[in-house]
C-alpha cells in the first residue's frame, strides 16, 4: 500500500519568513509514518519547504495533517487526489479539535491519536471498507509511538533534534486547543525510555522538547531530568508559569542541561488570566518567576497574547516596559484567535463577537473578532508595533541578558531583525548547514559562559 503524507503550505505572519517553516519537521506526520510503515511504502510530503506537483504523486490512500489556517488549502489538495479516485484522510489539531468543520471535504477523519486510528485506515482502504471517522482520544503511556527519525531529510530544515515527551497539558486554558472536548482529558507522558531512545536516535546533545508543558506532571519531570542528566544535553522546554512554584525543579532542570524555556505569560492583568481561565499564572509572581530562571543561566521565551478582555491601546506599551525591563530574551506575541472548538470560540460565538470566518486568516496575527476595550485596527497596529520596538536595536541591546549572550545575539539579529537576510543566505548554503552551524556556536558559547 502506498501512502503520501501531506503538510499543506501554512500563511505566515508578517513578522515570520521561510525560517519558521524550515525550522523543523512535522513529528506528527513521522508519528503515522512510524505506526503504518510496516509492510506500507510511505511518503512525506511538506509544501512549506518545497514545491510539489500532486498530480505527479502515486499514492492508495493520502492522509494530510490540518490546523484551522491550513483547512482551505487541506481542501485543495484533497480535491486533487479525490478526483483520482484516491481517497484522502483529514487528521491533526483542527480536525480533533472542531470535526465537525471538515465533514464532507475529505473522505474520512481522524480525530485524536494515530497509534490506534491509521492503522485501521490503512487496512479499511485496503479492503475497500474506509469509514468516515476514525476516533481515539486516549492513550496508555506505553502506547505512544515516536517519530520515524530516520525519514527525515534533514537538509530542508534548520533544525532536527525535536523530541516529544508528552501528550496535551493538564490545564485547560479557554483560548487554547486543550480546551476541546475531544483533547481536554488527554495529557499524558511517555515511558522515560522511550523518550530516552529517541535522543539517542538522533544522536545530538543539542534538543528541542516539544511538549505542550514539560512539567506537567512534575513527579515525572524529575525522574526524567536523572535519567537524561548523564547524557550532558543542552535543551530547551515549554514550561507553565508555576515552574518556580514547586520546590528544587529549576535547579534540577538547570542540573540536566536546560538552556531555554518557552513560558505562556500572556497578559500582565490578572482579570484578563482570569477570564481566559489561566489559573496557572499570578502577575505578582511573574517577577520573582524571572528572576528565579535568570538566576540559573536559563534564557526565557515569553508568550503573549493581546486582545484578552480588559486590553487598551495602553496595554501594548506597559507589556513592552515590563519585557525590556526583565531583559526577556525573547519573546513570541499573537493576537488573540478564537480557534473552533475551544471554549472561547463558543462563547464569542453566542455573543456575536466573531466578526471573520476566514479559516485562511486564523494565523494569530489578523483581528477575527470585536475587542472589548479597543478597535480592531488598534490591536493589529499594536501587535506589529509591540514586536518592532521589542526587536530595535535600542532594545535588543537593553534586554542584552548575563548568560548565553551568543545565544541570545543569533536569535534577535539573525532570526528576528535580519530573519530575510539571514533566509537568503540558508537559501544559498543550505538550511541544515546555518542550522548546524547557529547550534555550534550556541552551545560552544554556552560551555565558555558555564565555566566563567
Amino acid at each position: 500500500m502506498k501512502v503520501a503524507l501531506i503538510q499543506p503550505k501554512m500563511r505566515m505572519r508578517p513578522m515570520d519568513t521561510t525560517l519558521k517553516t524550515r525550522m523543523a519537521p512535522s513529528l506528527g506526520l513521522l508519528t503515522v509514518a512510524n505506526v503504518i510503515r510496516e509492510g506500507n511504502e510511505v511518503e512525506i510530503l511538506n509544501e512549506n519547504v518545497e514545491e510539489i506537483n500532486f498530480k505527479d504523486v502515486k499514492a492508495d490512500v493520502v492522509g494530510i495533517t490540518v490546523t484551522v489556517d491550513t483547512l482551505p488549502r487541506a481542501v485543495e489538495i484533497a480535491s486533487l487526489f479525490r478526483e483520482r479516485g484516491i481517497p484522502v484522510v483529514a487528521g491533526g489539531i483542527h480536525i480533533t479539535s472542531c470535526p465537525e468543520s471538515a465533514e464532507g471535504k475529505f473522505d474520512a477523519l481522524c480525530i485524536g491519536f494515530a497509534e490506534k486510528t491509521w492503522g485501521s485506515i490503512v487496512e479499511d482502504v485496503r479492503i475497500g471498507a474506509l469509514k468516515k471517522k476514525y476516533i481515539c482520544i486516549h492513550l496508555e503511556p506505553e502506547e505512544i509511538v515516536g517519530p520515524a527519525y530516520d525519514m527525515i531529510d534533514s537538509s530542508k530544515y534548520l533544525y532536527v533534534n525535536v523530541v516529544s515527551a508528552s501528550r496535551g497539558c493538564p490545564f485547560k486554558c479557554e483560548f487554547c486547543y486543550n480546551s476541546c472536548a475531544n483533547i481536554r482529558n488527554s495529557y499524558v507522558n511517555r515511558p522515560i525510555k522511550d523518550v530516552v531512545e529517541d535522543i539517542r536516535k538522533i544522536g545530538k546533545r543539542h534538543v528541542m522538547f516539544i511538549d505542550d508543558n514539560f512539567i506537567g506532571n512534575p513527579a515525572w519531570t524529575r525522574e526524567f531530568l536523572k535519567a537524561i542528566k548523564p547524557l550532558r544535553l543542552k535543551w530547551q522546554a515549554a514550561v507553565s508559569a508555576n515552574v518556580a512554584d514547586i520546590p528544587g525543579l529549576l535547579d534540577e532542570m538547570k542540573e540536566a542541561g536546560c538552556q531555554g524555556l518557552f513560558i505562556g505569560f500572556e497578559s500582565l492583568s490578572e482579570d484578563a488570566l482570569k477570564g481566559v481561565s489561566k489559573n496557572q499564572n499570578s502577575v505578582k509572581r511573574y517577577e520573582r518567576l524571572v528572576k528565579e530562571i535568570h538566576d540559573r543561566g536559563i534564557m526565557i521565551n515569553a508568550s503573549f497574547v493581546f486582545g484578552l478582555d480588559g486590553d487598551t491601546p495602553d496595554t501594548f506599551r506597559h507589556t513592552l516596559d515590563w519585557i525590556v525591563r526583565n531583559k526577556i530574551e525573547t519573546v513570541t506575541s499573537h493576537i488573540l484567535t478564537p480557534y473552533p472548538g475551544t471554549k472561547q470560540h463558543k462563547d464569542m460565538l453566542e455573543e456575536g463577537r466573531i466578526v471573520n470566518f476566514n479559516q485562511k486568516d486564523y494565523t494569530t496575527s489578523e483581528v477575527v473578532f470585536q475587542p472589548l476595550s479597543m478597535s480592531a485596527e488598534q490591536l493589529k497596529e499594536g501587535y506589529l508595533k509591540i514586536y518592532e520596538d521589542i526587536y530595535s536595536w535600542n532594545n535588543i541591546f537593553r534586554r542584552l541578558p548575563r548568560h548565553q549572550k551568543a545565544g541570545y545575539l543569533l536569535f534577535n539579529i539573525f532570526y528576528r531583525k535580519y530573519g530575510k537576510l539571514t533566509e537568503k543566505i540558508c537559501s544559498s548554503i543550505g538550511y541544515s548547514r546555518i542550522g548546524k552551524i547557529c547550534e555550534n556556536f550556541a552551545c560552544h558559547f554556552s560551555r565558555r559562559s558555564s565555566l566563567i
